[in-house]
């Protein structure tokens, strides 16, 4: 009698069935396709960013972190709002991969925090990146269940040799940076182009130009390191780099294996400059009447670099009347360089000190006697002022026997590289991922 309504319903069910043509068949699921890697990442951020967010707090908020002066790391994540346990419980689990007890002042690290909405109580950490290499980075994330979670994260890395060619639109400098060529191949590029051009004048809008160099980029597009430029070419004058056995550092030399550095460069400013009054008779800007103008003056910003044209000895660096902030530098054959109304001088540079050709020294300003911005150059040879567009000096060596052989050789590896519009080398460094690292509560 107990199980007659059971019964009685199971045949009521099957009658049904039978009656609609079909017998009940159990359903059969569809296999899901399998999740890619950036899939799971999604959703694992979901997730983390769900189980850090219970109800009454804000969406989590970028928030960066530089530790400062006599600060813990523990302390400088205090200052974000979280409470002091949470600060221990972080410290804590980071420390199962770094000494968090050895950060100095300045490390940065960037956190996302969730707020609460009513503006009363503490704040909750939902994640914590730190970079620890050009290349690897730690972070600390909430997992489903609250858990403070460490992961070590160490990026692929590839080395590519880029081919960069362009146009010139406004200055060298500026659309070279647009092309995308690092501020180290600008200047470098800079500072060759100075020994065979005015950069004023000489350097015209449409004129092409090429840059060669290799750096290091990771998996997500970010380049981490920069190496020496391979080759430069610019209106039909082209540097390539070669190092010969037994130097220390490498040149740059023509197609012939002529060293293009020359004794003395044209201009003592390697971008964004213009020359503003040449050397001879003007009529001076602040005195009102006709005088010898015995420099050249390039109008440029404040602050913009200025480099020594050739090796030399600082002789002056030091406030003189109407021409400001005044440096002097003695080179080889009698030669010296002048340089005012700098607004400071580069770090190191006093008299007595040793500067080399294309170093920066001091940094354009308008100090002293002046309208404006600008640098007053001024060449002197055996104590009397000349003419700085009339310097002619002797052109660098040239390469022969073994050296010259090996030059050739480099400069047809690199002209491949050119014909080939770039190439891209074997991954220099393997990804790896460690988690779950001793990871604590929170």
């Amino acid at each position: 009698m107990r199980l007659a309504p059971h019964a009685l319903t199971a045949v009521a069910a099957l009658s049904v069935a039978l009656l609609a043509g079909r017998v009940y068949q159990p359903a059969r699921a569809e296999e899901a396709p399998p999740l890619t890697a950036t899939q799971l990442a999604t959703i694992e951020a979901q997730a983390f960013a769900a189980a850090g967010m219970p109800a009454g707090l804000t969406a989590p908020e970028a928030i960066p972190v530089q530790i400062r002066r006599g600060e813990t790391f523990e302390q400088a994540v205090r200052r974000t709002g979280i409470a002091p346990e949470e600060a221990s419980a972080v410290a804590a689990t980071l420390s199962n991969a770094m000494d968090v007890t050895a950060m100095r002042a300045g490390q940065r690290f960037e956190t996302a925090i969730a707020k609460p909405r009513g503006g009363r109580g503490d704040a909750r950490l939902i994640g914590l990146t730190m970079r620890t290499g050009p290349a690897t980075q730690l972070t600390v994330s909430r997992s489903f269940d609250g858990a403070l979670r460490l992961r070590a994260l160490e990026e692929k890395v590839t080395h590519e040799t880029v081919v960069l060619n362009g146009k010139v639109e406004g200055s060298l400098s500026a659309s070279a940076q647009r092309e995308g060529a690092p501020a180290a191949v600008r200047r470098l590029a800079g500072r060759l182009f100075s020994h065979k051009f005015d950069m004023d004048r000489d350097i015209k809008a449409s004129d092409e130009f090429t840059y060669v160099f290799g750096r290091s980029v990771t998996e997500n597009g970010r380049t981490i390191g920069t190496d020496d430029m391979l080759y430069a070419s610019l209106k039909g004058v082209a540097f390539y780099r070669f190092q010969r056995v037994g130097e220390k550092e490498a040149q740059y030399f023509d197609a012939t294996g002529k060293n293009t550095r020359s004794a003395f460069m044209r201009t003592p400013l390697e971008r964004g400059f213009r020359v503003s009054s040449s050397y001879g008779f003007r009529r001076h800007p602040i005195a009102g009447y006709r005088k010898m103008h015995q420099g050249i003056d390039f109008a440029a910003a404040m602050g913009t670099p200025v480099v020594a044209p050739a090796d030399g000895v600082v002789v002056e660096a030091r406030r003189w009347g109407g021409y400001g902030n005044w440096l002097r530098i003695r080179h080889p054959n009698g030669l010296e360089s002048g340089y005012a109304h700098l607004s400071r001088y580069a770090s190191g540079v006093r008299a007595g000190q040793r500067v080399r050709q294309g170093q920066i020294v001091a940094y354009v300003g308008s100090t002293g006697a002046s309208t404006g911005p600008h640098l007053h150059y001024e060449i002197w040879r055996n104590g009397q002022r000349i003419n700085p567009s009339g310097v002619k000096t002797q052109e660098g060596t040239v390469l022969a026997g073994a050296d010259l052989t090996a030059f050739r050789a480099e400069k047809a590896r690199i002209d491949r590289i050119i014909a080939a519009g770039g190439e891209r080398r074997p991954q220099v460094q393997t990804a790896s991922v460690a988690s779950g690292l001793r990871p604590a509560r929170g």
